[in-house]
Parts: structure tokens; sequence; C-alpha cells
């Protein structure tokens, strides 16, 4: 191990493993992409120095996050995704498909992110959120990667996916509406 990827280890080695278990909610597994960060990183030095080290590394653990996903996420019949209890989102709709009652509006939303007290209860709403929802979330609304990008690093049909960050945003709509 050469001292330089040595200093990428303890200057940004905390900063890339948050980044990837906010991602993957799997401790292990964010450990693992990482080290597979690193390992990249050492074996193909290819840092020109036109960024600075931990944007470099952290586009490289996006590829690494996104290569993980991609194993776990597949074509998966949408009754999997949440149970059934959270599934019931007619409550939100009337007959014509139209909401029965409008969401509520946030007045500054950039406000209500910053403050700590929301960041914990939506961090908690997404953990009840299933793995493969939260992720494709994440992906879509948190890293604000399109519909595209997200089909092909997840290999997944446009179909799928729009139903899948559906059935993440009702979850989350309705664990924030209920908890904050």
């Amino acid at each position: 191990m050469t001292s330089n990827s040595h200093d990428w280890l303890n200057e940004h080695g905390d900063y890339l493993y948050r980044f990837a278990l906010t991602r993957l909610r799997d401790p292990h597994q964010a450990e693992d992409v990482v080290q597979e960060t690193l390992l990249a990183a050492i074996k193909n030095p290819s840092f020109a120095q036109q960024s600075s080290p931990r944007t470099w590394l952290t586009g490289i653990l996006k590829h690494k996050i996104i290569d993980c996903m991609r194993k776990q996420v597949r074509e998966i019949p949408a009754s999997t995704l949440m149970s059934e209890e959270d599934a019931n989102m007619d409550e939100f709709f009337d007959e014509t498909g139209h909401w029965a009652e409008k969401p509520q509006a946030w007045d500054v939303p950039q406000d209500a992110l910053q403050q700590k007290q929301f960041l914990q209860v939506l961090q908690q709403c997404m953990d009840r959120l299933p793995q493969k929802l939260a992720a494709i979330f994440s992906m879509r609304d948190v890293d604000d990667m399109d519909n595209e990008e997200i089909c092909k690093a997840l290999e997944i049909t446009a179909t799928n996916a729009w139903v899948m960050l559906y059935r993440a945003r009702m979850g989350l709509r309705k664990c924030l509406e209920m908890h904050w």
C-alpha cells in the first residue's frame, strides 16, 4: 500500500463509508464498496488532479454502489416491495384517481430539510422502506439521477422503476405525515 493510498484512507475513509452507508443501508456492504473503491483507485491511479481526491474517490464509489445495487435489484413483483399494510394507497385517492386530500404543502422545503429533527424522522422513514425502494428513492431524489440512468444501472424497466419510485414516495409520505 502506498503512502498516498494510506492518506486517502485516513483522510476520506469515514466520509466514503458514511456516503455508502446512507445509500446501501448495510454496514457490511458499505465497507465492501469503500474497500473496492480504494482498491480501484490504487490499481488505476488515473487521478489527474483536476478535482480533489475526495471528489475523484466519491465518483469511483458511486459506480461501486451502483454495481452493488445492480446485483440486488432485479425485476421483482410489485407485491413483494412493500408490506400489505403499506401497500394500500387507495385511501389517498378518490374514485377518479385524483388526490382525496392534497399532500400538505411545506412552507420552505430547504429550511425543513436543514432541521436536524426532520432529517432524523426522514432517515427513520427511509429505514422503514424496503431496501430496494429506499435505494431507488435515494438514486432519483437524493442523487438526482434521471430515470434512464437508474434503469440502466439497476437493469430494470422504466415501468418497474416508476412503480418502485411511486411506492417509495408514497411510503415516505405516509410515514412523514404520521411522524412529522
